[in-house]
């Protein structure tokens, strides 16, 4: 039986309306240079009522158990000594969900899921996010400044993104290299951060102030949380709001920094197409799966309107995974 509802293939690119899991067990084994993506949060969001649907679960474990079957695929379809970036955060708890509020180390919970996979540890990226913008955005008691004058032992930071690394064991056997003229020292020192976020001085305690503008004319200078695809086109009545989207940024520095023009990079969960919408503009080729139909064309729609920045070639399309009329 097909797994595969729908499928569209694009110049350096295919997207795919199915169950990632099954999209991953059609992938060649070790034919993927690259991984990026943000996955679901467990159960903080629900994205439809399709019970293949990883965010429709009743706990963590069960999510966890689920997930497995992805990581298992990944480490096959993974080339030897190449890196998976995974987008996450830590998640709060709330009285009424789990009896008290505090943060639910997920980041840490994915980073073990992945080894005990047989993945390596390889590095992460704390990402920094605007407090207030999340305090106007959750109205997290602990960020509110009330909280300061009423008790501020239960006031705390705000929640920062990151992106764990993991690795394939293994040897890569095409070394993703640089030259001096794509990566100066100026934007290694940048890339090379355990933070990335622009900067704009120091403020009268020592501490940097951070933002969240580029520097005029460098994107690769800092991370613009505003900077994301557009995803209202693809939302639906009934959507919860996503308060962690993957800035465009983030994407393009992992892209450029880990991969070589031409490769093949993999989000299992494309959602508008924010990873594919950057990998084919820095020159890779992109397969994506999507099990939301809105957000499926949505990410098709995105990837059909890629400018190629550099204009080097044209791609041959990704390996095919399957067909939706076969």
């Amino acid at each position: 039986m097909n797994s595969i509802i729908n499928e569209t293939i694009g110049d350096g690119w295919a997207m795919y309306h199915a169950d990632t899991i099954e999209v991953a067990r059609n992938l060649p084994t070790a034919s993927v240079d690259f991984s990026v993506f943000s996955p679901p949060f467990s159960s903080l969001y629900v994205y439809s009522d399709s019970p293949r649907d990883m965010g429709n679960v009743r706990s963590d474990a069960e999510f966890f158990e689920n997930y497995g079957f992805l990581i298992r695929e990944q480490i096959r379809v993974m080339k030897p000594g190449r890196l998976v970036a995974i987008h996450c955060m830590l998640l709060p708890t709330s009285k009424a969900m789990s009896g008290v509020i505090g943060l639910k180390d997920f980041r840490g919970d994915i980073i073990r899921a992945y080894q005990a996979a047989g993945f390596i540890f390889h590095s992460e990226v704390t990402i920094w996010k605007n407090p207030v913008t999340a305090m106007q955005r959750t109205k997290a008691l602990g960020l509110l400044h009330k909280q300061i004058r009423k008790d501020s032992s239960m006031s705390r930071q705000g929640i920062a993104d990151y992106l764990v690394i993991m690795r394939t064991p293994g040897e890569n056997p095409e070394p993703v290299s640089h030259t001096p003229e794509t990566f100066p020292v100026e934007r290694w020192q940048r890339y090379a951060s355990p933070v990335w976020a622009s900067t704009s001085g120091v403020d009268d305690e020592g501490f940097l102030i951070c933002g969240d503008d580029e520097v005029a004319g460098d994107p690769s200078s800092g991370i613009n949380a505003n900077n994301t695809l557009q995803f209202r086109s693809a939302r639906e009545h009934s959507d919860e709001r996503h308060i962690c989207p993957l800035q465009l940024e983030v994407i393009r520095r992992a892209v450029r920094l880990w991969t070589n023009p031409g490769d093949v990079v993999w989000s299992p969960f494309a959602g508008i197409g924010s990873e594919g919408y950057v990998a084919v503009q820095e020159g890779r080729r992109f397969i994506g799966a999507e099990l939301k139909r809105s957000y499926f064309e949505a990410a098709c729609r995105n990837l059909q309107n890629v400018k190629n920045q550099d204009s080097l070639f044209a791609l041959d399309a990704p390996a095919f995974v399957g067909s939706a009329n076969s």
